[in-house]
C-alpha cells in the first residue's frame, strides 16, 4: 500500500474527526498552517472545520444542506432534563464570567463541584424532586465532562475542580439558553396552576 496520498495535515484531520483539538496540542499548528486543505478534504463529506483561535479550540461541524439537514454523518444524542439543566448552569457562569470586566484577566472558567450543586440548586423549579437530582447530580457532572464540556483540572477525595470549555458556547447559545428558562418558567407556572 502507498503512502503517496497521505497528506502533511492528515493527522489532524484524524485528532478533528475523533474530538476538540486543543491549542496546546502538537497539530493545533497543521490545524492553522492547513486550515484551507483540511476544510476542502472535509467537505467532501459534509463536514466544516470550526478555529476558534482566540479560545484556543478546533472542531468539526457538520453542514447544513438545502433543506436544513445534514448528512447525519455524526449521530445525535438526546440529553436527559438533568444533564441539560447542568449544561444550561455551565454556559450561564461562563457568559457571567465573560461580561464581568473583573475576570478579564483570565480566558478560563474554573467551577467547583459544590459550585455547580449551588447552581443547579438555585435554577431547579420548587416541584422538581430537588433530593434525586443532588443525590445523582455527580453522574450527570461525569456525563457533563464525557460529552467534553467540562475538563477534570484538579481532583480529590472529596472535590473535584473543573474548566469550563468554551466549546459550549458553540453548542448552547444564548438564544438556547433563554428559550430553556423560559420552559422553566412555564413548567413551574403549569406547576402552581394545578
Amino acid at each position: 500500500m502507498s503512502t503517496n496520498n497521505i497528506k502533511p495535515y492528515s493527522k489532524a484531520i484524524v485528532k478533528l474527526l475523533k474530538g476538540i483539538v486543543e491549542r496546546q496540542d502538537a497539530l493545533w499548528n497543521d490545524i492553522i498552517q492547513y486550515k484551507a486543505e483540511i476544510q476542502d478534504y472535509i467537505s467532501v463529506i459534509g463536514l466544516e472545520l470550526i478555529v476558534k483561535k482566540e479560545e484556543g479550540f478546533a472542531y468539526l461541524k457538520q453542514m447544513k444542506l438545502d433543506d436544513d439537514k445534514t448528512v447525519n454523518l455524526v449521530s445525535r444524542r438526546k440529553l436527559t432534563f438533568e444533564v441539560s439543566v447542568v449544561l444550561i448552569v455551565l454556559r450561564q457562569l461562563l457568559e457571567e464570567f465573560d461580561s464581568d470586566p473583573m475576570e478579564s484577566q483570565s480566558n478560563d472558567r474554573f467551577v467547583t463541584t459544590t459550585k455547580i450543586r449551588e447552581e443547579v440548586e438555585l435554577f431547579l423549579p420548587e416541584k422538581f424532586n430537588r433530593v434525586k437530582f443532588m443525590n445523582e447530580i455527580n453522574g450527570y457532572i461525569d456525563k457533563v465532562v464525557q460529552l467534553g464540556y467540562l475538563v477534570v483540572s484538579k481532583q480529590n477525595a472529596t472535590e473535584s475542580l473543573y474548566k469550563i470549555h468554551r466549546i459550549i458556547k458553540e453548542k448552547i447559545t444564548l438564544d438556547d439558553l433563554i428559550e430553556f428558562k423560559n420552559k422553566l418558567n412555564q413548567y413551574a407556572a403549569d406547576d402552581e396552576s394545578i
